[in-house]
Parts: structure tokens; C-alpha cells; sequence
């Protein structure tokens, strides 16, 4: 099968094509290396250099003629997205537009697309599942979150399908750490240094931790599943960042004390996501706990720096 991914030398996208080659797939990647890495490119995928609001993008469609489109290029930067939300905006919405545009114009069958927690904001009740109330508190929530819309209505106008993935914080080898679920490399870096790292409040706020390769499973599990619907990718398990803090402590045998800072601005304090609906509907469930997560980051970090 011939499919594009979009960001595809990036944290996440790149453990999909990864995925994806692994399976036997035809894989095209369009990723401007803005945050992606071109070591995180997997050889056997086609690569343009281009940005997803270039004019190219329809000369790639039109030249490649893919059946499905794995939409992951994103500016995922909370604090950025406060500060710039204009730019903020013209990544994830005017940019899905961008490749919704193409999606139709050369007759892709389905996509499939990153949105995020972030979208439900403040939650009403724990764990949060799809039909929970949307209220995003940041603009990186607002701009995940709008691009669900066009992508239905695109979808109702034209003929193709989709599945739409909102994911809770997502850890793994390949992340930047100014991303999502980055305190996990944050923390790398400093236990490793032997300091203290800050955190932002009290340390007892909630996430919800799942493993990048988890997360790429779930993005499998939709190829040829869950058309037309929206599910959560998560674990449902909720941990607090002193207990992330407390795990990390131990897989490096320290014993590092936090230095707490003020919260920030559109930081939610608790967000805990059910994932039954996915578990339901395709055979996709986390392998990963996150011990087990954290310790093969650290272990495959160590071994390449040693």
C-alpha cells in the first residue's frame, strides 16, 4: 500500500513509517525538519524536504498517489502556542487544511490524524473518554482540536474516510523535549548531569504516560479500522510528576530532589484518558507499562552514548 506521512521523520511519525515499511508498505514522508531529525528517517521511505503549506505538496499528491495519508507534522509546543499563537495556527489548522485540500483533490481514501488531549482541557470526571466535553485552555489545545472538524466536514463533502487520534502524553526514544509528554527527556538530561530538575507546581499534578511505541501500535491498528471515528490512545493510568520523578530516581540508582517553580499558564492539572473505545473496536491495547517504558529510554539512550 502506497502511504504518505506528514512529519514522518518526527518523534512519533517516525516509529510509524518505521512501522508501516516493517509491514511491507510503500512509504512517502514530507517533513520541513523543523523539530524532525533526518536520522530519524527510515531508508526505505521516499523523503521530500518541504514544508506542508508548500505548493509542492500538490505535485508530491499528484506525482505518489497515496491511499492513505498519516497527518502527524505539527507545532506540538504548549508555551509556544501561548506566545505565538498565530504561528501556532498556521501549523495545525491552515496547514491540515493544506493537506486536506490535496487529500481530495487526488482521491486519498483515508487519513488519519494526530490530534491530542489537550482538546478536553480542564476534565469533568476521570478517566476522560471521547464524548467528554471539548474546552481547551491553551491555543495548542484549540489548534489540535478545530482541525477534527474540517477533516469530518471534508470528509462529508468529498468521499473519504478517517480516523482521528487524540493522544495522552506520549514518551519515548526520538523526543524532543520541548514537545508533549517531554519532562520524561528533561529529566533525562538533568539526572544524568546529577541535578535537580524544576518542575512547574506542586509535582502532584496527573498524567497519563504511554510509550511511543504504543502509540505507533494504535496508529497501525486504524489502518484498515475505525473509519469515521475518534478514539483516545492512552494507557488509563494516571501518574503524578513526583512519582515519574521517584521512577526515574531508580532507574539511575539517585536520588535527585525537585526544585518546585510556580505552575504555568495553560497547564492542565490532571488528565487521564480511557482508551476502551479503541481496545473495543480493533485488537490494539498498551504493551507498556511505564516502568517498563522508561527503562528501555534510558537503556537505549545510555548504550548510544557510551
Amino acid at each position: 500500500m502506497k502511504i504518505l506521512v506528514t512529519g514522518g521523520c518526527g518523534f512519533i511519525g517516525s516509529h510509524i513509517v518505521d512501522d508501516l515499511i516493517n509491514m511491507g508498505n510503500d512509504i512517502v514522508v514530507i517533513d520541513n525538519l523543523s523539530t524532525g531529525k533526518i536520522e530519524n528517517l527510515n531508508n526505505k521511505a521516499t523523503f521530500y524536504n518541504i514544508d506542508i503549506h508548500s505548493d509542492e505538496m500538490e505535485r508530491i499528491f499528484e506525482k505518489e498517489r497515496p491511499q492513505v495519508v498519516y497527518h502527524k507534522a505539527a507545532q506540538i509546543n504548549v508555551q509556544q502556542s501561548i506566545k505565538e499563537p498565530d504561528f501556532d495556527a498556521h501549523v495545525n489548522i491552515t496547514g491540515t487544511i493544506k493537506v486536506l485540500e490535496c487529500i481530495y483533490k487526488y482521491k486519498v481514501d483515508k487519513i488519519i490524524y494526530a490530534s491530542s488531549a489537550a482538546a478536553y482541557g480542564t476534565p469533568k470526571y476521570l478517566p476522560i473518554d471521547e464524548s467528554h466535553e471539548k474546552s481547551p485552555i491553551s491555543f495548542y489545545g484549540i489548534s489540535k482540536y478545530i482541525p477534527e472538524y474540517y477533516i469530518d466536514v471534508f470528509s462529508k463533502l468529498y468521499g473519504f474516510k478517517y480516523t482521528i487520534l487524540r493522544y495522552a502524553n506520549v514518551y519515548g526514544i526520538r523526543q524532543d523535549p520541548k514537545g508533549e509528554g517531554g519532562v520524561v527527556p528533561i529529566f533525562m538530561g538533568i539526572l544524568d548531569g546529577g541535578k535537580s530538575p524544576h518542575i512547574f507546581g506542586n509535582g502532584e499534578q496527573i498524567r497519563d504516560f504511554i510509550y511511543v511505541k504504543d502509540v505507533s501500535s494504535a496508529n497501525i491498528a486504524v489502518l484498515n479500522s475505525g473509519d469515521n471515528e475518534i478514539f483516545n490512545v492512552s494507557t488509563g493510568e494516571g501518574t503524578s510528576i513526583n512519582t515519574l520523578l521517584k521512577e526515574m530516581n531508580a532507574i539511575y540508582n539517585k536520588n535527585i530532589y525537585a526544585v518546585y517553580e510556580d505552575k504555568r499558564k495553560g497547564d492542565i492539572f490532571e488528565s487521564v484518558l480511557s482508551s476502551d473505545k479503541l481496545k473495543s473496536e480493533t485488537d490494539w491495547k498498551p504493551r507498556y507499562s511505564l516502568n517498563q517504558g522508561l527503562e528501555e529510554v534510558i537503556r537505549y539512550y545510555n548504550l548510544r552514548n557510551a
